[in-house]
């Protein structure tokens, strides 16, 4: 019986529950009941290694041999002279190869003086091949009860028993295999979820981390990410949210491995004696005194990445006496690579986005900042222009002259209208001047607006009425803004309606809502200028319409105003139609009071 010893592990090594540790043993324990041999035991292969997972027979053999791992050509080799008895592969001692180290327990054992006497070197072995013809593991038999090695009749015997144990040994590991499957479908399950919804990086780990130490038995992980311009490293997390701190020689080693893992699509196993042939004897060197100095047996290094691009890499920890990384570990490991790999770009989206956010909200502030500063600053010597043009209309001044006074007037005054404007753009665009509201009669708001439109109504033989219900319509927010919304709007609509036609401006409540409607037969609006009807200072692109006298602030004043409301605004428009401007507001619950 043979196992070169690379690193011991207690009972449920490579990887097996407590369960499969329990019915390989047992197994374990029938050969030796029925077969007529002392000693039976059972080893798995673990990374072209045979790892011994069940010893019968002998308490000595199991402390000596469960846990061991021998590599795999080691075995290879001996058998390659064996004799073949069928199931059963037999090499006697005297074939031992010089060359080949003895690989397993040696039992304390006196021949007997018989020319078939067994010795305590021989080896009787029976392959456990799966479907595929593949080596999935070895059951080993020694001391035979009468210290002979077997004849024809016995090996005959012994072969049956042999089938019987090879299937019970398969179907134990198959059933293993099932329920590693299972569990570890439920953890790649449980981490998508979590890990899809989250939109940072560390809220990714704390909620995907114990899914995955819990799911693959692990003693803990990180997770280092790249830059996101793919150069240098960027930052390595631990599952409690700590940054982890490595040599910097190790760092450029997980780099360089994780992108090499990402596009052969694998895996890698990281332990004493078990590190990769692309290594330099000086990374070698690093990465065991990273393993001693962490206390950690073995590493499974899995890279993180989406499509081409590597992100990252997740590496999940086992101590000395864990078990050892299986295939289907490995296999399911790599997929939730896949997985997180895009949640990080989710969140790498999302972080990017937000500062976009961010930047753009600063720069609409400073924009209104400052637009409030030249307003300001315009409007004092406007004020005073003004003051003296008022003054000077009393005067008597000749033809010209009172001709240029008036067109200063004028336009100062449609200065004034536009810094104005822009003051009030301002103030309903600042976040820190939010609304206080109160309950506003918009029926009362309605009959102000057409009392002042009246005047540019008539001149245009345009009819301007309202349409309301018998009782109060009632909207909440502050009554300036919201009177400055139904101006605008009915203003406008006056502005851009030929002469003789109507606009009717509709007052209703729908739930907790109050519906405001501006109904024009005017020029209508091109689906084109309406994606860019509220920005401020856009005009029309209909010429018709860009004629009329305008500062292009006027709705961009009404959305914001609807916006911090709470409210929306929508429009039906084509051109030659005319325009409906529908405006939905909170509705009040309460009449306002007078002062």
């Amino acid at each position: 019986m043979s196992s070169r010893a690379i690193a011991p592990t207690p009972p449920g090594a490579a990887g097996l529950s407590p369960e499969a540790q329990e019915s390989l043993q047992l197994i374990a324990e029938g050969i030796t009941a029925i077969a007529g041999f002392g000693v039976a035991a059972i080893g798995l292969v673990r990374d072209d290694h045979l790892e011994m997972v069940a010893v019968a027979g002998s308490p000595q053999a199991r402390r000596e041999l469960v846990g061991r791992r021998t590599p795999l050509h080691l075995l290879t080799t001996e058998l390659e002279v064996a004799d073949d008895w069928g199931l059963l592969k037999f090499v006697p001692h005297e074939r031992l190869r010089s060359d080949v180290e003895t690989w397993g327990w040696v039992p304390t054992l006196e021949p007997v003086d018989s020319p078939d006497a067994w010795h305590p070197l021989d080896m009787l072995t029976a392959p456990l091949l799966d479907a595929d013809g593949a080596m999935r593991g070895l059951v080993s038999i020694d001391l035979p009860d009468d210290g002979r090695r077997p004849g024809p009749d016995r090996r005959r015997l012994l072969e049956r028993y042999a089938a019987q144990a090879s299937r019970a040994v398969l179907r134990a590991l198959e059933r293993e295999e099932l329920e590693e499957q299972v569990r570890l479908a439920g953890t790649a399950r449980r981490v998508v979820r979590r890990a899809s919804r989250q939109r940072t990086l560390s809220r990714i780990l704390e909620e995907s981390g114990e899914a995955l130490v819990e799911g693959f038995r692990a003693l803990g992980m990180w997770i280092q990410t790249f830059d996101e311009d793919g150069l240098g490293t960027g930052a390595i997390h631990a599952t409690d949210g700590t940054t982890v701190v490595l040599p910097e020689a190790i760092v450029r080693i997980a780099e360089r491995s994780a992108r090499e893992a990402w596009e052969a699509q694998e895996t890698v196993v990281v332990a004493r004696g078990l590190l990769r042939d692309r290594l330099s004897d000086a990374e070698r060197e690093e990465i065991v005194d990273l393993l001693d100095s962490i206390d950690v047996g073995s590493i499974l290094f899995v890279p993180i990445g989406v499509g081409p691009e590597c992100l990252g890499n997740l590496v999940l920890t086992r101590s000395h006496h864990g078990a050892s990384w299986t295939d289907t570990e490995a296999s399911a490991a790599l997929d939730i690579g896949h997985d997180l790999g895009t949640a990080i770009l989710n969140v790498r989206a999302f972080e990017r986005e937000h500062r976009l956010v961010k930047e753009l909200q600063a720069l609409d502030q400073y924009k209104g900042q400052l637009i409030a500063t030249l307003a300001h600053e315009l409007k004092n010597p406007l004020t005073s222009i003004v003051g003296y043009l008022e003054m000077l209309e009393g005067e008597d001044v000749h033809g010209a002259v009172e001709q240029a006074l008036s067109a200063m007037d004028r336009g100062a005054r449609r200065m004034v209208r536009v810094i104005d404007d822009l003051l009030l753009l301002s103030k309903v665009g600042d976040p820190g001047n939010p609304v206080i509201p109160q309950p506003v009669d918009l029926g009362a708001v309605a009959a102000d607006v057409i009392d002042l439109t009246s005047v540019a109504a008539q001149k245009r033989s345009i009819s301007v009425h309202v349409e309301a219900p018998a009782y109060p319509v009632l909207a909440s927010g502050d009554p300036d803004e919201l009177d400055r919304v139904l101006s605008n709007l009915v203003s406008n609509a006056v502005k851009y309606s030929d002469p003789g036609r109507s606009v009717a401006l509709r007052l209703a409540q729908d739930g907790e809502e109050v519906v405001v409607e501006c109904c024009d037969e005017g020029f209508g609006i091109s689906a084109e200028d309406q994606e860019k009807l509220f920005t401020e200072f856009f005009r029309s692109t209909n010429p018709v319409a860009v004629a009329q006298p305008g500062t292009g602030l006027g709705l961009a004043i009404v959305a914001r105003i609807v916006a911090r409301h709470g409210g929306r605004i929508e429009l039906d428009s084509e051109l030659g139609r005319g325009s409906t401007f529908r405006v939905r507001l909170p509705a009040a619950t309460s009449f306002p009071t007078g002062g």
